[in-house]
């Protein structure tokens, strides 16, 4: 590693300082920019998360998806994780925190609100971002696009019942807009354009210029880590100023589940011998949501400026920080798995 990713945790906190700053110092230019969406889908965040999600699509091989499917234990710690527990350690803890251990802190009507936009968030595993972090600690590219692919798959058909079980309503309308689109942004366009790039440098030059390409374009993936950071902060600064203690309550069950949630599956995927190059990614998928669908079925069901939608838009400010942490914990515990690398799996 570089430098400057050896003190990334440094750049992501000036980051979120200087998006608050500018936030406040130019509101209507933050304000436009969030106004630049479609469908709860921000087009400024996309281009960044291209930028972050294209150099890791140059490095996928097709082939190297179909093996993905031969070595399941990845994509079943995977669904286990973020279908059979995720979703229900989220509406746990909520009712834990905000009914019980916050309750003399905030209305009761309040806290039910919040703790239902936590349970979108535990319902909603991430589909963009984990590329990112599957870049940060070296994991395998085909594998985690497959292990997003398995994921949105099932978020199709497990999304809306889950939610509309643990919020206890009739029917749940999922945001189908929001969700091809984030998919097609994130996903399927820097794939195409990781293909095209991808084949051009393997007719010029092999590997070899494929990694040396990988290489230098590297820089531009943290770069739209730290601009995303600076414009999540810069569009929820008045929020945050507004509402600290909120906040910082929202946060803490959020905190403990992204902790729990990758200790979890991080240690099964010891236990199971599974690589580490396919345990980083597949522990931290499920640490990691999808939060643009989060925030739109928040908004469609209680309201944008409800304590529902609060709890959503907490879950992304969170996301980035405590990710980055369990990153540098995955990359200083690559060791542990060395026996595994020759593992069957």
């Amino acid at each position: 590693m570089s430098r400057f990713e050896k003190y990334l945790s440094v750049w992501v906190a000036l980051a979120l300082i200087l998006g608050l700053a500018l936030g406040q110092l130019f509101a209507s230019v933050f304000s436009a920019l969030a106004a630049f969406e479609y469908a709860n889908v921000n087009f400024a965040v996309a281009i960044l998360i291209w930028a972050m999600v294209w150099p890791m699509m140059i490095g996928v091989e097709f082939a190297g998806i179909r093996g993905a499917f031969a070595k399941p234990k990845g994509l079943i710690i995977t669904l286990v994780v973020n279908w059979l527990i995720k979703p229900f350690t989220m509406a746990l803890l909520g009712v834990l925190f905000f009914e019980h251990v916050f309750a003399g802190l905030i209305p009761a009507d309040d806290a039910k609100s919040y703790i239902a936009g936590l349970i979108l968030l535990g319902a909603a595993p991430c589909t963009a971002m984990v590329f990112v972090w599957s870049q940060l600690t070296k994991g395998d590219p085909a594998y985690t696009l497959a292990q997003v692919g398995v994921n949105d798959a099932v978020m199709v058909f497990a999304f809306a019942p889950i939610v509309a079980l643990l919020l206890g309503v009739a029917e749940i309308s999922v945001p189908w807009e929001t969700l091809l689109l984030s998919v097609g942004l994130y996903v399927v366009i820097p794939l195409m354009a990781g293909i095209i790039v991808r084949r051009m440098l393997m007719s010029q030059g092999g590997q070899s210029a494929v990694d040396t390409f990988m290489v230098r374009i590297k820089p531009a993936s943290v770069i739209g880590l730290l601009a995303t950071v600076v414009l999540l902060f810069g569009f929820q600064g008045g929020v945050i100023l507004a509402n600290p203690l909120i906040i910082a309550l929202i946060a803490v069950p959020i905190i403990l589940q992204s902790y729990g949630i990758f200790a979890f599956a991080y240690a099964a995927a010891f236990a199971w011998k599974v690589p580490h190059r396919i345990a980083a990614p597949c522990a931290l998928i499920g640490t990691s949501n999808f939060f643009e669908l989060a925030v739109a079925v928040a908004i469609s069901l209680f309201g944008l400026n409800s304590g529902a939608a609060l709890a959503t838009v907490v879950g992304v400010l969170v996301e980035v920080p405590v990710m980055l942490s369990l990153v540098a914990f995955a990359n200083r515990t690559r060791g542990k798995f060395a026996p595994f690398e020759t593992e069957p799996e």
